[in-house]
């Protein structure tokens, strides 16, 4: 690892949790961005050491904001969709629901957008069957082969809003904890 690593970021998308690194160089200005230990961007001379990269991370557009705070002190923040980490992450805590099980010795994950009805397996987007229920809707799909339905049921609280649950062969999973 590079003694010019300044910055390291989770970020949590439809299709999983990535983390993001960002290497300065603060005397050759050297900019360095890691997506999930993947390299996507490299520029070894920069002259100004001030600025802006912007990238692309699944659907979400990133920008990584380089300030001076004083003399040779930099501040580093991560704009995600237009909003700084910390507001991006409040919303997506609002619109996303995952969840974690384990078919066999694979860990899955499954997550639900909630403001698309996207279902994402692994970070890969299903294809969906919806279904009206006595109680809700089911969005029906496979995981493993196995069948597997989100159901969304009225909380009967109009603050709490949608209840969802995953169960996967008739089994409910147990939401997430991230």
């Amino acid at each position: 690892m590079s003694s010019d690593l300044v910055a390291v970021w989770e970020v949590s998308l439809g299709d999983g949790v990535h983390t993001i690194e960002f290497e300065h160089g603060t005397t050759s200005g050297k900019r360095v961005i890691r997506v999930d230990g993947k390299e996507i961007y490299r520029n070894n001379w920069m002259f100004k050491l001030v600025g802006r990269e912007d990238f692309i991370v699944g659907k979400a557009r990133c920008r990584i904001l380089i300030d001076a705070i004083s003399g040779f002190s930099y501040e580093y923040t991560l704009e995600v969709n237009g909003k700084s980490l910390k507001k991006f992450s409040e919303n997506q805590t609002k619109i996303l629901r995952s969840w974690i099980l384990m078919i066999g010795e694979t860990g899955i994950r499954v997550t639900l957008e909630k403001d698309t009805l996207d279902v994402w397996v692994n970070g890969e987007k299903v294809e969906t069957a919806g279904a009206f229920v006595d109680d809700g809707t089911e969005t029906h799909f496979e995981i493993a082969g196995r069948s597997a339905y989100i159901k969304a049921t009225s909380s009967g609280k109009r603050k709490d809003g949608i209840k969802h649950q995953l169960f996967v062969e008739d089994q409910e999973i147990p939401l997430a904890k991230d």
